[in-house]
């Protein structure tokens, strides 16, 4: 799994699996923030198991979900709306990381 630190409270990275959580959490994340949407592909854990896993760990969840075609001003809304409140530091992820890369660009202007 590689991380890549965009601010001292928001990482991105590609796909995370729940057997990463526990490592994430030591890792000092206190939110993982799936932008991945459910089914888009038949190997990818949903987020209803993500979260389950990441609850055991300690770690907060939270689901905004970015379609493959790109980054829609939806999403961009949530998260801004939702940022503050996030504990922190944050990982987001998706299935390579770009897609939650660009919503933080977006959001944040990070």
């Amino acid at each position: 799994m590689e991380i890549d630190k965009l601010s001292p409270d928001l990482s991105v990275s590609a796909q995370v699996q729940a057997r990463d959580l526990p490592q994430i959490h030591a890792l000092g994340y206190r939110t993982v923030i799936c932008n991945r949407p459910d089914g888009e592909a038949e190997d990818q854990p949903l987020y209803q198991a993500i979260k389950t896993s990441a609850a055991v760990s300690g770690l907060e969840t939270l689901y905004i979900p970015v379609p493959s075609t790109g980054v829609e001003d939806a999403q961009v809304a949530a998260f801004e709306k939702a940022w503050p409140d996030v504990e922190k530091p944050a990982l987001l992820y998706c299935r390579s990381g770009g897609r939650s890369r660009t919503l933080a660009k977006r959001a944040l202007g990070i």
